[in-house]
C-alpha cells in the first residue's frame, strides 16, 4: 500500500518527489509511538511535506540539514508563503515537526552536518556541567548564566573565529557595554554574577584571568533592601479556588499549586517529584533535586495528599514517565518542565482576579505563614531548605508581631 495515500494529493507529492520520501513512514511511527493525536500526525507530516517542496525548488542537500536551514524555512519562506493549499504555514506546528523530522534522519544515520562539534556550544556544555557538578546550581540560574557566557562568546566570534581564546580587557567592557545597553538596571547583578562565575570556571582550566576580574563592576545591591511580596489568606483561598472541574487538567494544576502553597517548592522540585518520592504510609514527601543537591524529607500535608491522591487516581493519563505530574497531550511519555508550573499559576492568577505574575511569591507567603503561627526563623530556613540562615532573614521584616515588641518610641512621642 502507498504511504502516502492516506495524506491529499499536494503533500504527497510533494513528499513523494523529494529525498524525504523514505524517511516519512519513521517519522510517522516516531510520532504514534509518543502517543500524538492522529491529526496531529497528519497536520505534522505536511509540515514535512511543505519544507520538502521548499528545500527541492531551493536545491537543499538533505544530507546536510539542521537548524540554521530550519530558520530560513520558517523565518523567510513562511511569512511570505504562497504555496499552495494545503500547506502548514503555523510557525510552532512546523518547527516542532521539523525537529521530529532531524530526530529521525540523524537515528537513520543520514545527516551530516548536525553531528559536527560547534566550538560555542561544546565550550558551554563543559560550563554547564561545572555548575551542575561543582556547584550545585539550579536550572534556571544555569541557564540564565549559559545565555550571558553564548552572548559573550558569539560577541568575540565577530572579531575572532577562535573564540576560545582568552577575551581581552577591552572585548570584555565593549560586551559589557552592549548588554547593559538593553537590559534593566535589574538584570546588571545578574550579569555581573555570570561573567565571574564563567572567569572562575576558566581558571579552573588553567586559563590565566585574574587581571579580568576588576573589569567586571559591581553595580549597587542593598542586600534585604525590599520586603518579600506575600499573598493574604483571603488570596491564598482565591487562588486554590480558581481550578473549577470545568478546566482542563484542573485537578493537576490544583495539585500543583498545593505544593507551592503548603510546602514552598521552587518550580523545579514541583516538576522533579517521583511516585517512589512519596511514602503514603508515614505522610512525607522526599525531595531529591532541590537547588542544594540535598535529599530532603518533609511532612506531606493531608491537604496536598489529598490533592495529589485525586489527580493520580483521576486524571493521570497511563505512562511510564515515573514523574508525578506528567504531560497530558502527546509525548506523554517526556517529562513536564517548570514553565507549565508557571504557566498554571499565572493563568491561576488571572482567572481569580490577583495582579500576579511571580510564582515565588508562594514560598514567600508560607515563611510568612510560619512566622504568623509563631514559627522561628531556623523553621522557615527548614521547612524552604535554606543552605544558609542569613537566607531566611528577610522574612524578619513581615513579622510584625515581634517588630513590634522590640520597636523604639519615635523620639518625641508620647509612649
Amino acid at each position: 500500500m502507498d504511504a502516502f495515500e492516506s495524506f491529499h494529493s499536494v503533500p504527497a507529492a510533494w513528499l513523494r518527489d523529494s529525498d524525504l520520501a523514505p524517511f516519512v513512514p519513521a517519522y510517522a511511527r516516531r510520532l504514534v509511538d509518543r502517543h500524538y493525536a492522529a491529526n496531529t500526525v497528519r497536520m505534522y507530516v505536511y509540515g514535512v511535506a511543505h519544507f520538502a517542496h521548499w528545500a527541492r525548488n531551493h536545491r537543499v542537500d538533505l544530507r546536510h540539514l539542521g537548524d540554521e536551514v530550519v530558520r530560513r524555512f520558517i523565518d523567510e519562506h513562511l511569512p511570505h508563503c504562497t504555496c499552495p493549499s494545503p500547506v502548514q504555514r503555523c510557525r510552532h506546528q512546523v518547527r516542532a515537526a521539523l525537529r521530529h523530522l532531524l530526530v529521525t534522519l540523524v537515528d537513520a544515520g543520514e545527516l551530516i552536518s548536525i553531528n559536527q562539534p560547534d566550538a560555542i556550544e561544546d565550550q558551554l556544555q563543559r560550563f554547564d556541567s561545572h555548575m551542575v557538578h561543582a556547584r550545585g546550581l539550579a536550572e534556571t540560574t544555569r541557564i540564565r548564566r549559559l545565555g550571558v557566557v553564548r552572548a559573550l562568546l558569539r560577541f568575540r566570534a565577530a572579531d575572532d573565529p577562535d573564540v576560545m581564546t582568552t577575551p581581552s580587557a577591552d572585548e570584555l567592557r565593549r560586551f559589557i557595554r552592549q548588554e547593559l545597553s538593553h537590559i534593566s538596571p535589574a538584570s546588571a547583578s545578574s550579569l555581573a554574577g555570570a561573567l565571574r562565575a564563567y572567569l572562575r570556571f576558566l581558571t579552573l582550566g588553567g586559563v590565566g584571568v585574574d587581571h579580568l576580574l576588576p573589569v567586571i563592576a559591581s553595580p549597587a545591591h542593598w542586600r534585604l533592601a525590599t520586603l518579600p511580596q506575600t499573598l493574604s489568606p483571603s488570596e491564598v483561598a482565591r487562588l486554590l479556588d480558581a481550578f473549577p472541574p470545568e478546566l482542563p487538567s484542573h485537578l493537576r494544576g490544583y495539585a500543583m499549586v498545593r505544593c507551592l502553597v503548603d510546602l514552598g517548592l521552587r518550580e523545579r522540585e514541583v516538576v522533579s517529584l517521583e511516585l517512589d518520592d512519596i511514602d503514603w504510609e508515614a505522610g512525607t514527601l522526599r525531595i531529591r533535586k532541590s537547588k542544594s543537591l540535598r535529599v530532603d524529607v518533609l511532612p506531606l500535608p493531608q491537604t496536598t495528599g489529598c490533592a495529589i491522591a485525586a489527580y493520580l487516581r483521576s486524571e493521570r493519563p497511563t505512562t511510564v514517565n515515573r514523574r508525578v505530574f506528567v504531560r497530558h497531550v502527546a509525548p506523554i511519555d517526556e517529562p513536564i518542565r517548570p514553565d507549565v508550573v508557571r504557566n498554571t499559576v499565572r493563568l491561576a492568577y488571572r482567572r481569580c482576579g490577583l495582579p500576579y505574575t511571580r510564582v515565588h511569591i508562594l514560598r514567600h507567603t508560607l515563611a510568612s505563614r510560619l512566622l504568623e503561627t509563631g514559627g522561628t526563623l531556623k523553621e522557615v530556613a527548614d521547612m524552604l531548605r535554606h543552605r544558609d540562615l542569613d537566607t531566611s532573614m528577610i522574612y524578619s521584616k513581615v513579622d510584625i508581631g515581634r517588630l513590634a515588641a522590640v520597636a523604639m518610641p519615635w523620639p518625641g512621642s508620647v509612649a
